[in-house]
């Protein structure tokens, strides 16, 4: 680690030893953006830490959240008993850690939720044109956590987009939004669903079954094959899925993983990666909402702190 980097990690109480170049980099960025926010900073184990947010106060102003919008969204999606049950929103972590990727999903998709001409234009783009209008986006969505008829297991997307097709046929793109996750949790207990939907899916290399049951894939191929169930689902009149993964682009760890999951594909059109930086792109390319530099300082100025 280069002497500056140290220095300014431990000047704005981000420096973790645990973490990877890249998320030594995020931490501070994040602690940034509270500073200059003028935002108190949180705790960690009794220690402040530059990438946290003070509680109550961060739930009870939603300063996680980039615009008045997006705290709207956030209100209707997570704060509402009806439409948040069943739903696994980790609390504090969503209310007040900056690095968190279930904040990070509403500062993206928030406000598309909200502009649904906007979303049709912008994932028509990143999509190579299978969509063309979406009709609903949602949060932390599962066809049926522990339902037997898909994975079985309490699997979800970040995000639900329910679109129709350039020919009107319905459709969806499961997304998983990444930050700083590196991939490597311990895999999940293997089910034998898996391998049902896997197979009937005719998605999977044979030969690299075993690899993904391991991390750092497996996490990516189990929300693959929810979306793969979901389509197979005959009583949803489904007729296509995508799921997509996205994660900054500089974030090695989850860009070597992308890698080595596509290396198990036999076939490519159910899968996409998007990083953040091709998202805001496709955000700029339809005029360039005003909150998407909010967004960018806070997620992607990296300049801010290279040495």
């Amino acid at each position: 680690m280069p002497d500056l980097l140290r220095e300014l990690l431990l000047r704005h109480h981000a420096y973790v030893p645990s973490d990877n170049d890249f998320q030594r980099r995020a931490r501070l960025l994040q602690a940034l953006w509270r500073e200059e926010q003028g935002l108190p900073i949180g705790e960690h184990r009794g220690q402040p830490l530059g990438s946290r947010l003070t509680m109550p106060s961060a739930k009870d102003t939603l300063a996680n959240y980039l615009t008045g919008t997006i705290r709207d969204v956030v209100r209707a999606e997570v704060l509402d008993p009806a439409r948040s049950r069943g739903k696994l929103f980790s609390q504090p972590r969503i209310w007040n850690d900056l690095l968190s990727s279930q904040p990070l999903c509403f500062n993206l998709f928030g406000e598309l939720q909200r502009d649904l001409p906007l979303a049709s234009r912008v994932l028509g783009r990143l999509s190579g044109g299978r969509i063309a209008t979406v009709s609903a986006m949602g949060f932390e969505h599962s066809p049926g956590r522990g339902d037997p008829k898909y994975t079985g297991d309490r699997s979800a997307f970040d995000v639900f987009v329910e679109y129709r097709t350039p020919s009107g046929a319905k459709g969806f793109l499961g997304i998983e939004v990444k930050y700083h996750e590196d991939l490597s949790d311990p895999p999940a207990p293997h089910r034998a669903r898996y391998d049902e939907i896997a197979a009937s899916m005719g998605t999977f290399k044979p030969s690299h079954m075993a690899l993904l049951r391991t991390k750092p894939v497996q996490q990516i191929w189990r929300d693959h094959l929810l979306a793969g169930s979901l389509v197979l689902d005959g009583d949803r009149g489904i007729a296509e899925g995508l799921f997509a993964i996205v994660y900054p682009a500089g974030n090695a760890a989850c860009a070597r993983a992308i890698e080595l999951y596509r290396a198990c594909l036999a076939d490519t059109r159910t899968f996409s990666a998007w990083t953040l930086e091709a998202v805001a792109g496709a955000l700029r390319s339809e005029g360039t909402p005003a909150w998407l530099a909010a967004f960018d300082d806070r997620y992607l100025a990296f300049d801010k702190i290279t040495p």
